[in-house]
């Protein structure tokens, strides 16, 4: 019988314990973020995919990127094509495409680090939502000349 009677007092004090720490968190301040109308702030050190960075200094105004190709060779996911030709009058290539295929990058950050003109860099883009891979192969040679970048 007294078993039965410290198992009741055993589960009402674990119940008022739960309801403790219920009515504690009920009178908390709020931390969520009403995630579409409120934006948060992101890390600087966030990784999304990556952009070509504008320049107003470079030859072209658009871009600091010699198509070099070094991204491309250190990329391990194949994922970044980058294409160059050289054009009269110009000297050395000048960039014709540059692609990312985003679905296959595992954002290592080896193309970032190994560009010599420091013409790419990781997007604060963080709302990427779609229903097909095509979507997410990205041409950064036209969202740099639209303007869609940093």
């Amino acid at each position: 019988m007294s078993h039965y009677f410290s198992e009741i007092f055993t589960g009402g004090k674990s119940l008022l314990v739960g309801l403790g720490v219920t009515f504690k968190a009920l009178t908390s301040p709020v931390v969520t973020v009403q995630y579409p109308r409120e934006k948060i702030d992101i890390s600087p050190n966030m990784r999304g995919h990556i952009d070509l960075i504008k320049d107003s200094e470079s030859k072209n105004g658009l871009h600091r990127c010699i198509s070099c190709g070094l991204c491309a060779r250190n990329c391990p996911c194949s994922c970044i094509v980058v294409k160059g030709e050289k054009q009269e009058g110009v000297k050395g290539k000048v960039l014709k495409i540059f692609t990312l295929e985003f679905s296959k990058c595992s954002l290592c950050g080896l193309c970032v680090e190994s560009c010599p003109t420091s013409a790419i860099d990781f997007s604060d883009e963080y709302e990427l939502a779609a229903f097909s891979r095509e979507a997410f192969n990205f041409d950064l040679l036209k969202r740099v000349q639209q303007g869609d970048t940093k």
